[in-house]
C-alpha cells in the first residue's frame, strides 16, 4: 500500500503542476480514483510531461545532433583532401536546416526527420579541386587572347585591304603623269638619242612607268657607263648618267689602205664610235664634245691594217691595248706630255711627247722603272734629247738634238 500511496502522490503533484494551481489537491480514496472518469485520466496520460513525450524529444534532439556531426565530418574530409565545397551547396543546405512554417502541423520522428513537411530534393554537393580551378583559368585565358588575336587580325587584314584597294585607284589614275624629263651627266649624247633610247610611253605617269626597262635601253649604249632613273613627284622622271671618258683616238687604215678611220676608245678599252668628218652629214648629229675630245685626247697611229672596231665590244687587238696600258700606267707628269702612240706592235711601241721627242718604250713591262729613267735623262740634258730607247731599262741609250 506504501508502494500506491507513493505513486498517488507523484501523480496528485504532476496534476498539480500541470494545471497551474499551487494549492494542494486534497487525497482521495482508492475507490474514488478507480471512480474518475476515463477521459481525465487519458488526458492526463497525453500531457507533454508524459514519458512517450520526452522520448520523443528525446529522439529528435539526437537525431539533429547526429546530423550535425555527419556534416561536421563531412566538412573536415573535405578540408583534408583538398577540395571545397561550393558555395551555392552550402547556402541551399542553410536553407534546408530553416524552420519550417508555423501553419503546417508538422510531426518529429526519431532521426531528425519531419512528417508533413513539403518534400524537397536534397541539394547536390558539387567539389572542385584547385587544379580544375588553375585548368579553369588558364583555358578562359587562352579563349580572351585567342579572341584578341582575331580581333587584330581582323583589322590589320582590313587595313591592308584598303590600302591595297587605295594603290590600286591611284595606279590606275592619270595622277602623276609625267610632264618633265632630266637627265644629268651627259656631255657626248644628243638630245635626240637620249629620248630615243630612254623611250617613254606617251601619258605615263610616275607610277606607272618601269625605270628598270629605261635603265636596260640607255645601258645599249656604249657611252653609258652606269644609269639611275628616279621619279621627283609630282611629275618629273630624273635620269642620272654616268658617261665613259674618252682615252685615245685610234686611226684604223680603211680597206683601202690610204684613208685612216678614227674610232674613240674609252679608258676600260671599249669601242665608244666612230668620228665623223667634220663638216660631214654625219658630224651634224654628233656631239661637239667629241670633236673636243678629239683634239685634246691621246692619238693612236700606225694600227696594222686588218684591226676591228665595234661600237659597244671590248677592244682585243695587242697593239692597241699595250699602247693604253703604258700611257695608263704611267703616275708622272710624262703621261699628260705623250701626244701621239706609234702602235706597229708591242715591241716596237714609240711614244711622241709634246717636244716632238720620240721614246722606244716597248712592251708595258717596268713601266715606272722606265717613267723614272726617261725623265732622268731628260733633267741631265736641258739642250733637248731627240731619241730615247728604254726598251731594255737596264741599259737605256739616248741621242741628243
Amino acid at each position: 500500500m506504501a508502494y500506491r500511496n507513493d505513486k498517488r502522490d507523484n501523480y496528485d503533484r504532476r496534476t498539480r503542476t500541470a494545471r497551474g494551481s499551487n494549492a494542494r489537491t486534497p487525497r482521495t480514496s482508492r475507490t474514488s480514483r478507480e471512480e474518475a472518469p476515463r477521459s481525465t485520466r487519458e488526458s492526463a496520460q497525453h500531457s507533454t510531461h508524459t514519458p512517450t513525450a520526452r522520448t520523443t524529444r528525446s529522439r529528435r534532439v539526437a537525431g539533429q545532433r547526429s546530423t550535425r556531426a555527419g556534416r561536421a565530418a563531412q566538412s573536415r574530409a573535405a578540408r583534408k583532401s583538398g577540395r571545397t565545397t561550393a558555395p551555392e551547396a552550402v547556402s541551399q543546405r542553410t536553407r534546408t536546416s530553416a524552420p519550417l512554417p508555423d501553419q503546417q502541423a508538422i510531426h518529429a520522428v526519431p532521426g531528425g526527420q519531419y512528417q508533413g513537411a513539403p518534400s524537397e530534393e536534397q541539394p547536390q554537393l558539387v567539389s572542385t579541386s584547385v587544379g580544375e580551378l588553375r585548368r579553369a583559368e588558364r583555358a578562359e585565358r587562352m579563349r580572351t587572347s585567342s579572341r584578341r588575336y582575331l580581333f587584330r587580325l581582323i583589322v590589320i587584314v582590313g587595313v591592308v585591304v584598303a590600302l591595297l584597294a587605295g594603290w590600286a585607284a591611284v595606279y590606275n589614275s592619270p595622277a602623276f603623269s609625267i610632264e618633265n624629263v632630266k637627265v644629268n651627266g651627259v656631255s657626248h649624247l644628243t638630245n635626240d638619242e637620249v629620248s630615243q633610247l630612254a623611250n617613254i610611253p606617251e601619258g605615263a605617269t610616275l607610277l606607272r612607268v618601269d625605270t628598270d626597262t629605261i635603265a636596260e635601253r640607255m645601258r645599249q649604249t656604249a657611252w653609258v657607263d652606269d644609269v639611275e632613273v628616279k621619279r621627283v613627284f609630282p611629275n618629273t622622271l630624273e635620269i642620272n648618267v654616268t658617261e665613259r671618258a674618252v682615252q685615245a683616238i685610234i686611226e684604223i687604215p680603211t680597206s683601202a689602205g690610204s684613208a685612216v678611220k678614227k674610232w674613240a676608245i674609252s679608258d676600260d678599252h671599249i669601242w665608244l664610235m666612230p668620228i665623223p668628218e667634220e663638216g660631214s652629214e654625219g658630224a651634224k648629229t654628233t656631239s661637239a664634245q667629241i670633236y673636243e675630245d678629239e683634239k685634246n685626247a691621246l692619238h693612236i697611229v700606225d694600227v696594222p691594217y686588218g684591226t676591228k672596231a665595234e661600237i659597244g665590244k671590248e677592244c682585243t687587238d695587242g697593239n692597241v691595248n699595250n699602247a693604253l696600258d703604258i700611257v695608263s700606267g704611267m703616275t708622272t707628269e710624262l703621261a699628260s706630255r705623250v701626244k701621239k702612240v706609234s702602235a706597229a706592235g708591242p715591241a716596237e711601241t714609240t711614244l711622241i711627247l709634246d717636244n716632238g721627242v720620240e721614246i722606244a718604250f716597248g712592251k708595258a713591262e717596268d713601266i715606272r722603272d722606265k717613267e723614272r729613267v726617261i725623265l732622268k735623262i731628260l733633267e741631265e740634258n736641258p739642250d733637248g734629247v731627240a731619241y730615247i730607247n728604254v726598251r731594255m731599262v737596264e741599259q737605256p741609250t739616248w741621242r741628243a738634238v
